[in-house]
């Protein structure tokens, strides 16, 4: 697979990555669809494993979407801008500091804009838990298994 396929294949995960924080946009479709296209283009054993692994992932991740709340972002008080905030805090969080770093910058930025927008830490925190109760569970989920897929693809790249 050439170089510019690759920017290509990474900049359709990169939209699905942003696609899972718009409401109506299928971010989880367009990442695996990315892993798909590479894993096509490569044929090698690593590659299929790759796209087996997203394949599950992604199904489990089907799966437990009825478990969670439903996003509703209207019930939480917050603007949208500060899910959008904590979403790109999470992607950028998820590469800094592998895989535990997207939690906590989800949640942190989040905590950091309600806390700028509200003025106090008592009033952030509690906006944080109605933020994540209204919206934040389902986007954190989904946004961690599209992560997990784009570190997996990133990491064969790299090391594989």
């Amino acid at each position: 697979m050439g170089v510019w396929q690759l920017v290509g294949v990474g900049l359709v995960m990169l939209l699905g990555l942003v696609g899972v924080l718009v409401p109506g946009v299928p971010g989880q479709a367009i990442v695996w669809a990315a892993v798909l296209w590479w894993a096509l283009t490569d044929m090698t054993p690593t590659a299929w494993g790759v796209l087996i692994g997203a394949t599950a992932l992604m199904l489990v991740n089907q799966a437990l979407k009825p478990l969670l709340p439903p996003r509703r972002p209207g019930e939480s008080g917050a603007p949208r801008r500060t899910v959008m905030i904590g979403g790109v805090a999470g992607i950028v969080g998820f590469f800094v500091v592998p895989v535990v770093g997207g939690i906590a910058g989800f949640v942190g930025a989040i905590y950091g804009a309600e806390r700028l927008r509200l003025g106090s830490r008592g009033a952030g925190w509690t906006s944080v838990r109605s933020v994540m109760r209204a919206t934040g569970y389902a986007v954190l989920v989904e946004l961690f298994a599209c992560l997990l897929v784009a570190g997996a693809w990133l990491g064969v790249l790299i090391w594989g």
